[in-house]
């Protein structure tokens, strides 16, 4: 099949910056098991500068697939969740230079992302192209001190564990907010 090259995103907003009413960016991201989750959004609502903190912590694994395809990603989704939850490690902090995350590693679930950037071949935007550095961030656009200030702080309290990813979501991208689409649980 030939697909058109994924539009820029710049073309799915209006004139003032705001998200078009129509389709949106999809988004794809690896879901947290439930005790992770709430502790990287605890970390996330501390450190997160508030007027930009529009999201729960999420790990992202596809950043703008285009819209036109949400049916065949739906489906790319649920067949993937069909296996055993990826297994995964909190490695600790990573440093993002003006931000923190909490740095994560996962064989399986970038396994799973290259399948998903395979199928996808042609649709990615340039953001996409590369395997990512799997993470959660917890704060971002702080001046370089501010990040090793936080990174310094937590290097204590961030222990290395091992945890399995629950599943896989969708999102729509709304210059701004997620608007979420869909959540598939890890059967196998």
């Amino acid at each position: 099949m030939v697909r058109d090259p994924p539009r820029a995103r710049g073309n799915e907003l209006s004139g003032e910056g705001q998200p078009a009413s129509g389709p949106a960016p999809l988004i794809v991201t690896a879901e947290l098991p439930q005790a992770l989750q709430s502790r990287a959004d605890q970390l996330r609502k501390a450190h997160f500068p508030p007027e930009r903190n529009f999201l729960s912590a999420h790990v992202t694994l596809l950043h703008a697939l285009p819209p036109s395809v949400e049916d065949e990603v739906c489906d790319a989704l649920a067949e993937e969740a069909r296996a055993a939850p990826a297994p995964a490690r909190l490695e600790g902090l990573m440093n993002l230079g003006r931000g923190t995350a909490l740095r994560l590693s996962s064989p399986a679930m970038l396994a799973l992302r290259e399948r998903l950037a395979d199928r996808f071949h042609g649709l990615l935007t340039p953001q996409d192209m590369h395997a990512p550095r799997l993470h959660v961030t917890i704060q971002n656009k702080v001046s370089p001190f501010a990040a090793k200030a936080l990174q310094a702080e937590l290097s204590g309290q961030i222990e290395p564990r091992d945890f399995a990813f629950a599943g896989l979501a969708l999102h729509r991208y709304r210059g701004g907010p997620w608007e979420f689409a869909k959540r598939w649980s890890f059967r196998g």
